[in-house]
């Protein structure tokens, strides 16, 4: 629906079945809101898509080191699918509809497609490199929301951004001699 046909609450008949958008007004302009809404649709492609990754890797992982990063692996995976619900239902939140194909996380994540082949510690190194892909978007996605004094984005922001930064150093700390 176009913005001159979404209705404001009190005009709205709500016994009736006609197909209605309600216009928001939360203090975020709709400017404001598809700005945050897009810079939180890549971070939701990339933490899905490593998601994915981490949990390829929980399954197939072989060596030395087998049992630290399948525990590792799936407290990420576990973590991330809480995450994904959270970034989803703030997209949500914002006024938008948040991606939810494969096809759509493709087209907007900045994340390898995991490769069950790769060693145990070139698997550590994609994963490394995929939560600092994260990070980047998150920063990016950072800017908007401040500007916009978005409060909730910038909250939601902020805890990724520690599960991230602390995951890579785990990560950076088991390749570094």
């Amino acid at each position: 629906m176009s913005n001159k046909s979404r209705k404001r609450l009190e005009t709205i008949d709500i016994e009736s079945p006609k197909p209605r958008s309600l216009e928001m007004n939360t203090g975020l302009s709709e400017a404001q809101r598809t700005e945050i809404a897009e810079g939180l649709k890549k971070v939701l492609a990339d933490s899905y898509c490593l998601m994915l990754m981490s949990h390829n890797y929980h399954w197939n992982v072989k060596g030395m080191h087998f049992h630290t990063i399948h525990e590792m692996t799936e407290e990420h995976y576990t973590e991330l699918f809480e995450a994904i619900d959270v970034i989803a239902e703030r997209i949500r939140a914002l006024g938008h509809l948040a991606p939810g194909t494969l096809s759509e996380f493709n087209d907007l994540t900045s994340i390898n497609i995991p490769n069950s082949d790769l060693s145990e510690m070139e698997m550590v190194a994609d994963l490394l490199e995929a939560h600092e892909a994260i990070t980047r978007s998150l920063r990016n996605a950072l800017a908007p929301a401040d500007e916009a004094g978005d409060e909730a984005t910038l909250d939601l922001i902020t805890e990724r951004l520690d599960f991230h930064e602390k995951t890579s150093w785990m990560f950076r700390s088991m390749l570094e001699r």
